[in-house]
């Protein structure tokens, strides 16, 4: 299964905000990563360079590849509404982000390996494919022989109160479900998806 296996640091340093987690590297060197540092002189970035950064950005935050992230806007234009809230709420139902909110993994690159290792079922059925799109009503669990995993039992111990009104979490079965697809003021994620709108539109 590919996906990014680079520096995180980095990444995160580039955005200038913690899109894979607390990070303590970019706490202290809060500017873009490269050779001279906060000191160098960065030219007025184009339209175009803020249009593909806010895409790379959402791209590294959902640990989205190019050739899925083409393909869930493409079936966000087809779809009726606006086009940008439409895309992130495709985003948001992804398997691998709901195990995360679920908080049945701590980071999203931690529920994407739970769901390729069989770990976690949808209406009782095991899915191993971290892109599955979720539907209103789909019940997402720990798969019973998998409810002592020292990772899971650590990420569900840690939880904190469930804080999204699309998804509902039953703590004793490890279980939760998919409500319904979150509204834009529900998804906490710093995107301007208007940017990434206006980069496809070219």
């Amino acid at each position: 299964m590919a996906r990014y296996t680079g520096p995180k640091s980095k990444i995160a340093r580039k955005f200038r905000e913690p899109i894979f987690g607390p990070d303590k590297a970019l706490e202290r060197k809060n500017y873009p990563p490269g050779q001279h540092g906060v000191s160098k002189r960065r030219g007025k970035q184009s339209e175009y360079a803020v249009q593909l950064l806010e895409k790379q950005k959402a791209k590294y935050t959902y640990g989205v590849l190019e050739r899925q992230f083409a393909n869930l806007f493409a079936k966000a234009s087809s779809k009726h509404g606006i086009t940008g809230e439409v895309f992130l709420k495709l985003l948001e139902a992804r398997l691998d982000n709901t195990v995360y909110r679920l908080g049945i993994a701590p980071t999203r690159s931690a529920a994407r390996q739970l769901v390729g290792h069989k770990h976690i079922t949808v209406n009782g059925e095991v899915v191993n494919i971290p892109s599955y799109s979720l539907r209103p009503g789909d019940i997402i669990a720990v798969r019973e022989r998998s409810k002592s995993l020292e990772a899971i039992t650590n990420a569900v111990a840690g939880r904190k109160i469930n804080k999204f009104s699309w998804l509902e979490w039953d703590a004793n079965e490890l279980k939760g479900k998919f409500l319904n697809y979150p509204e834009r003021t529900e998804i906490p994620e710093n995107i301007k998806e208007n940017l990434i709108v206006e980069l496809y539109s070219k």
